[in-house]
């Protein structure tokens, strides 16, 4: 008789958007020009999206204004999330 194991209990999803683009100033989070945002792409966890983050702001640090984020996004698609 042949054992089959129990299937792997597949984990949540957790997508992250990374974006960015020039910001208006330096202390603010308001886009100079919204319809030239990068959208650098959608990731499956925080560690691919922080890495993804990383290359970009890194890539663009000669420009002061340049800012990438990290939007959790599975806490907009899933608001109770974080009440777990």
């Amino acid at each position: 008789m042949t054992k089959h194991a129990a299937p792997a209990k597949k984990e949540k999803q957790l997508l992250h958007l990374v974006f960015g683009g020039e910001l208006e100033t330096l202390d603010g989070a308001t886009f100079r020009d919204p319809s030239k945002l990068d959208i650098v792409g959608v990731y499956p966890d925080n560690d691919s999206a922080v890495a993804a983050w990383k290359a970009k702001a890194q890539s663009t640090v000669d420009n002061a204004h340049m800012r990438y984020f990290v939007v959790h996004l599975y806490k907009l698609l899933d608001p109770a999330h974080d009440k777990l």
